[in-house]
């Protein structure tokens, strides 16, 4: 038993290690950002965890611990920054699973000058000596919607989604509130995700504009994100942003962010990483941010996050 546990370690470690080359040979930098911190992401699908701290014996004020190092790392960029990448824990509240442990290791690089077709290539490359594979697949989310469910997630509507729903069980799950980006997020979940990438990882990009997150709007149709996602065997390994660095839009939508979530937490927006945005030095860039106990599991051919990690939420 603890032969093949002690195993694990050592396959972790020399992933983590190939990893760390790739980076090394290509010139990017490893930095570190901060795990606490006084704000934190308004998107209302984190739950990011509340940690007190004392100022003083009377005083009591509240940090976060990060969802991701993401608003650090752009801060760094702002400032004059190359290309970097960080590898560092994680932690989202209410996330256990199979696939999911409230902390957890992710991987976030950052490409200067490159748009997302440039990052999803070199994200290509990346994997190909990950996983050792030739190449990768890619289509467009509006395309992987036609091909597995013959509808086109762009222009379509609340009766043709619940229909879909129903046709799969699971009108079940659904609530009143819930809107066309949230059905479309459980039914890509549901219907299309344990269908794509099972023989090598395949890009999905061009996410509907609803689910931009903080990613620009395509220049040339103004209904679709310059996002992207990785998967590999039915296994969500990554998201990437051709990033948005207008801070007024971004202002914007952490407002809308901000109405949903005032009902249930105290979230604030983070005017630190606005001010960064509007830097003269700010680039162009791409981002992207990998689960990397996911990219082990597959490397391990395991299917159980808590098989490659020295401890789980359970057992911490």
């Amino acid at each position: 038993m603890f032969r093949k546990y002690n195993v694990m370690f050592y396959q972790r470690s020399k992933i983590m290690k190939n990893i760390r080359d790739f980076f090394v040979k290509k010139g990017i930098v490893e930095i570190e950002t901060p795990i606490l911190t006084k704000c934190t992401v308004t998107d209302n699908h984190l739950i990011p965890l509340e940690v007190p701290y004392h100022l003083n014996d009377s005083l009591q004020s509240n940090m976060w611990l990060i969802t991701s190092p993401e608003l650090h790392m752009k801060r760094i960029l702002s400032r004059g920054m190359g290309s970097i990448y960080q590898i560092c824990h994680a932690f989202r509240d209410k996330e256990i699973g199979d696939l999911h442990n409230i902390e957890f290791t992710i991987l976030e690089w950052y490409q200067l000058f490159y748009n997302m077709f440039d990052m999803m290539e070199v994200v290509e490359v990346f994997l190909q000596k990950v996983f050792l594979i030739k190449r990768c697949d890619k289509i467009s989310y509006r395309d992987v919607f036609r091909k597995i469910l013959d509808i086109d997630p762009i222009c379509t509507n609340i009766e043709i989604l619940y229909n879909i729903l129903k046709k799969i069980n699971y009108m079940y799950v659904i609530h009143k509130k819930d809107t066309i980006s949230d059905l479309l997020n459980l039914i890509f979940l549901i219907a299309i995700q344990p269908k794509i990438g099972l023989q090598r990882p395949i890009f999905v990009y061009h996410y509907p504009v609803d689910q931009a997150m903080l990613a620009r709007v395509n220049k040339h149709d103004h209904n679709i994100a310059d996002r992207f996602e990785i998967f590999f065997q039915g296994i969500e390994l990554g998201n990437g942003f051709y990033e948005l660095i207008d801070e007024k839009e971004q202002y914007r939508r952490f407002l809308m962010d901000d109405i949903q979530i005032k009902k249930t937490s105290k979230r604030i927006i983070d005017m630190r990483f606005l001010r960064a945005l509007k830097s003269r030095y700010m680039p162009t860039c791409s981002g992207v941010a990998f689960g990397l106990d996911r990219i082990i599991m597959i490397m391990c051919n395991v299917r159980n996050i808590r098989q490659v990690m020295s401890f789980t939420f359970k057992d911490c």
